[in-house]
């Protein structure tokens, strides 16, 4: 109850709610806690205090609690071990996540599918077939729901009996678009419904950029199958490279209007240029199954060299360093990180990220 409530203060976001129950312990204590200590947290103001007090704050969390029981809805704490770990990663991760449906949304391997809701017959075929060639990876296959590319990409999960979750921009009591209804109810079946939006929010404009973070922050690869030059789906690859995950963009024809912002996020080095699912395999090291052992992981990094190793050992502990971090990082000159990454990067040992930073590709 406490938590919801929180969520429910005006001036309080997710980093903020975050911020205060780090300082006071818990949401029922920041509602406890005395004003001279709440003024002494930044960014926390008399108004906010006073804000804590309302009474209709608990009336409506209390009514939340008896809809959440009514219609088989959880709500997951960003504390709790349910919570999707992707997104704690994520600074501005939902405080609360609200979820109708029973999947593990911690899966091995998550891939966010945005696009265009005016999709092409071209955008149709390849979005099928990407889904189609991930089978033997068992993706958990993540969208929002909405015309187009979603739908597309949610259906194609379905037809493959893969898991597949929708991201909603309202509560979990309505379906927008209404007429992916049995859709929805085929996704829940499937996976499941997400929302960080109490019961009652309705599905107004400026809720889909912010829904767009969670498709972002929980997946380990997002692809963009068609997009204009501006958009949701362009709004949901940049948020995904400052989460450093990765980005695939599906080219198309120049003078497209629908494969525009996928040809510019390739242009600016915000995505990897994808044909097939092959790339993806590529890029993000997958193999089928569990991939690779761990014999064969303590072999490939036997065979690098002293300057490699300590590049990679700096890379294991710091995932989606630059350049900069990890010259500062090794005290090697400049010269010498781009001739180690490159032959990292040769022996599929390390994998270039968007925005010029670098993971590990084997740990």
């Amino acid at each position: 109850m406490y938590q919801i409530a929180l969520t429910q203060v005006r001036g309080v976001g997710d980093v903020r709610a975050k911020q205060l129950v780090r300082y006071c312990g818990s949401a029922r204590q920041v509602f406890k806690e005395k004003l001279p200590v709440l003024m002494n947290i930044p960014g926390v103001g008399a108004h906010m205090h006073r804000g804590l007090w309302g009474r209709e704050l608990f009336r409506r969390a209390e009514a939340e609690i008896r809809t959440m029981q009514q219609n088989g809805i959880r709500a997951l704490f960003y504390q709790d071990k349910d919570y999707p770990t992707r997104l704690k990663e994520c600074e501005d991760g939902p405080f609360l996540l609200y979820v109708k449906g029973n999947v593990n949304l911690n899966h091995p391997r998550v891939v966010a599918v945005v696009g265009s809701r005016n999709m092409t017959a071209y955008g149709r075929a390849r979005c099928e077939e990407i889904i189609r060639d991930l089978v033997p990876h068992q993706v958990m296959v993540v969208s929002g729901l909405a015309y187009g590319v979603d739908a597309c990409a949610h259906r194609a999960a379905l037809d493959h009996n893969l898991l597949t979750v929708a991201v909603l921009g309202h509560g979990l009591d309505r379906i927008y678009p209404r007429l992916h209804h049995k859709l929805a109810g085929q996704v829940m079946a499937a996976g499941a419904l997400l929302s960080d939006y109490i019961t009652g929010s309705v599905p107004g404009p400026e809720n889909f950029p912010k829904r767009n973070r969670i498709i972002a922050g929980l997946c380990d690869a997002i692809i963009v199958i068609e997009a204009a030059i501006t958009g949701g789906a362009l709004i949901t690859a940049n948020i995904a490279n400052t989460y450093n995950r990765d980005v695939f963009a599906l080219p198309g024809k120049i003078h497209d209007k629908f494969s525009q912002g996928c040809n510019k996020l390739i242009k600016i080095h915000k995505a990897h240029l994808m044909e097939t699912a092959a790339d993806i395999e590529y890029i993000m090291n997958w193999e089928p199954g569990n991939g690779r052992s761990r014999g064969a992981q303590t072999s490939l990094f036997a065979s690098l060299s002293d300057e490699e190793k300590t590049v990679a050992g700096f890379l294991k502990t710091h995932p989606g360093a630059g350049i900069d971090h990890i010259v500062a990082g090794t005290g090697f000159n400049l010269s010498k990180v781009t001739s180690v990454l490159l032959n990292l990067e040769f022996k599929q040992v390390a994998r270039p990220l968007p925005g010029n930073t670098f993971h590990l590709r084997v740990h």
